[in-house]
């Protein structure tokens, strides 16, 4: 079926307006909906999906949402969700999945720089995707590489965005956030905008800032909570002057077309920056668990999967095939898929979410038999559709349809 998320999704006997609130009824009818399809089996809720969809819209406050295509890897869930009111293009991973999702997409920023000289030749030599993709750079030397792999005299004209870093250099703390962009200060964003703006064969077109320290550390995890919440207050203070100050030099040199920042985490607050033009939003249309420790917005378990019960090494742990669908990020207890139903299951301390296998103890366990399922939320969302060539879509406990994953259309962009 193709995607509509404008319409209600079909009703299964058991819909209600957000059935995920009655934990039992919701994974019972998904259990339900999937009992024909072999396992393991990845799925997506509609309602859920559609619910979360529009959550972040409203949480963006009329800023338009750029959707983070790393985060969902289904076409057919990217094209439902950009057909929305309130979402405006994609915000790619790779240069090759550009230039794939080029062929029917016309507005793709790549998240990151690209040195794929394949790639960047193939762009290179096609007018109407070199149009359609904008670069990410924030050295001169990637430049130096797109030119040695196609000189800008004969080539088209290529978009690029720069990536200045957005964590915060506390006087006390140190560094906090993630280590991307080289460029921090306004002046030295600045000389790289005038940079590129003198040299032949670019274009600069657009500014992103990715405040991962407030998108993506949540603050309601029960654990130095206070501490989270006082550093981005004081990052995002930080920040919205530093951006502004970055915006209004770089748009002396330059007309540009968009400002991005932000992330499913942090759409409230990166909205409400005068100098932001755009947010980006990806993990919260499927919502992997991760997401549940976030105080100010929740979200619904959109994107699943179950896998079979194969052993009983013991009355109270039952092990089934299959588990270690690991989220990217340190390697902690965080970044592991999490079994959700039935209630009252956790992983092993010494073996975990295995690659082959995944053993599970808890009271219910003593109920689970050779054959029954076990449903999962993954922590993210990009490491779900890497697994499975489809997510099979229901509606309450109703199987609708299914759509391929980046994997089952053939696709693997890193």
């Amino acid at each position: 079926m193709s995607i509509d998320l404008l319409a209600a999704p079909p009703g299964g006997t058991t819909q209600t307006a957000e059935p995920w609130r009655n934990a039992a009824s919701y994974w019972r009818a998904r259990t339900a909906a999937v009992a024909g399809v072999s396992g393991p089996v990845a799925s997506i809720e509609l309602t859920a999906l559609r619910h979360n969809a529009l959550d972040l819209v409203v949480r963006s406050s009329g800023v338009p949402i750029r959707v983070a295509s790393k985060s969902i890897r289904v076409r057919e869930v990217l094209d439902a969700t950009l057909a929305l009111p309130g979402y405006q293009g994609i915000l790619a991973f790779t240069l090759p999945e550009a230039l794939w999702l080029a062929e029917t997409h016309d507005d793709i920023v790549l998240g990151y720089p690209s040195v794929d000289r394949a790639a960047l030749a193939a762009l290179a030599a096609d007018e109407q995707k070199a149009a359609r993709i904008t670069l990410m750079v924030d050295d001169l030397a990637q430049l130096d590489l797109v030119d040695a792999v196609a000189p800008p005299a004969p080539r088209a004209v290529l978009r690029v965005a720069i990536d200045a870093d957005a964590s915060w250099r506390s006087p006390v703390l140190g560094h906090i956030g993630v280590r991307r962009s080289p460029v921090h200060e306004p002046a030295e964003v600045a000389r790289l905008a005038q940079a590129i703006a003198g040299r032949p064969g670019f274009r600069l077109v657009g500014l992103m800032m990715y405040e991962a320290q407030i998108a993506g550390q949540p603050d309601d995890s029960g654990s130095g909570d206070g501490v989270i919440r006082w550093m981005q207050r004081r990052s995002g203070d930080e920040l919205r002057e530093r951006r502004g100050a970055i915006v209004a030099a770089v748009r002396a040199v330059a007309d540009l077309e968009f400002v991005n920042g932000g992330g499913t985490g942090s759409l409230e607050s990166t909205a409400s920056d005068p100098a932001v033009t755009e947010t980006t939003a990806g993990s919260g249309l499927l919502a992997g668990h991760l997401f549940d420790l976030y105080r100010h917005f929740s979200l619904a378990p959109a994107a699943a999967f179950a896998l079979d019960v194969v052993r009983r090494p013991t009355p109270d742990i039952v092990t089934v095939l299959g588990g270690g669908w690991i989220a990217s990020g340190p390697p902690v207890a965080s970044r592991q898929p999490l079994p959700v139903w039935p209630e009252g299951l956790r992983t092993l301390p010494r073996e975990g979410a295995g690659e082959v296998q995944t053993p599970l103890q808890g009271d219910a366990a003593r109920r689970l038999s050779i054959g029954d399922r076990v449903w999962w939320r993954h922590a993210k969302s990009g490491e779900l559709a890497e697994r499975v060539d489809a997510y099979h879509l229901t509606a309450g406990d109703q199987l609708v349809g299914e759509s391929p994953t980046y994997r089952g259309e053939g696709k693997s962009f890193l």
